[in-house]
């Protein structure tokens, strides 16, 4: 009997497109969201984009601005941490698990997902790159056999790629030392030495994490000094 594919929904492509154009910097923090707009220019009807924005909002990349309808939500230093803090004890248990249960087959299949990752970090496009890392930690938490691993972290995928494309955007050097760090999980894995893949993976992840943050708190700085610069006017 043949398989079912599960294609994704409407909904979801809508989701995708919109992520995708945040994660590029089409669409920068704060920027205004209309339905009507967005609903033509990906060539839907107003609906699958209104439950996209919906669902966007849930997750915490679009909110509510007086005045304004729905925009893009600015990125948040204490959730990413909060996040991140999550995703290195998941990522850290999928890792020692699948070297524990998958090492076999880690060792057939795992080198096309670090050849999709270099031909992505040779294309240039934020979004492969983001995608084929998607791609390779999905492979680790398969490897794993705990399907409870993705599905906590699902929800939250969005927000993660955002935060990634921050990461990855103007630093030429950052997209191969990611690849790197995954090549060695990947080993790990492969030689079933669940201690040092777990270790390796926990710190992949934390080393994101504070790249990000770093960056984020210094634009911070510098958009206040900018503030704090600028003649304010007196009242005669």
């Amino acid at each position: 009997m043949a398989q079912i594919q599960n294609q994704p929904t409407l909904v979801e492509q809508v989701v995708n497109a919109i992520v995708s154009e945040i994660v590029e910097g089409a669409l920068p923090a704060n920027s205004r969201l209309i339905q009507d707009e967005l609903a033509r220019a990906y060539g839907v009807s107003r609906q699958p984009v209104q439950q996209a924005l919906l669902l966007l909002r849930d997750r915490g990349m679009v909110r509510e601005a007086p005045g304004r309808g729905l925009i893009v939500s600015p990125l948040d230093v204490d959730f990413v941490q909060n996040l991140y803090e999550v995703r290195a004890m998941l990522d850290g248990l999928a890792a020692r698990l699948a070297a524990e249960r998958g090492s076999e087959r880690a060792r057939h299949e795992g080198r096309a997902y670090l050849d999709a990752g270099q031909a992505a970090v040779e294309s240039g496009s934020l979004n492969e790159q983001i995608e084929a890392d998607m791609a390779f930690h999905g492979f680790i938490n398969e490897l794993a056999g705990n399907p409870l691993i993705g599905e906590t972290t699902a929800p939250h995928w969005p927000y993660l790629r955002r935060v990634m494309g921050e990461v990855l955007r103007d630093d030429a050097q950052m997209p191969q030392i990611i690849l790197g760090e995954h090549v060695a999980i990947l080993e790990a894995v492969m030689s079933g030495d669940g201690a040092t893949a777990e270790t390796l993976s926990r710190d992949h992840i934390s080393r994101a994490a504070r790249i990000f943050v770093q960056r984020l708190k210094a634009q911070q700085a510098a958009s206040e000094e900018e503030m704090r610069q600028r003649p304010t006017r007196r009242i005669r």
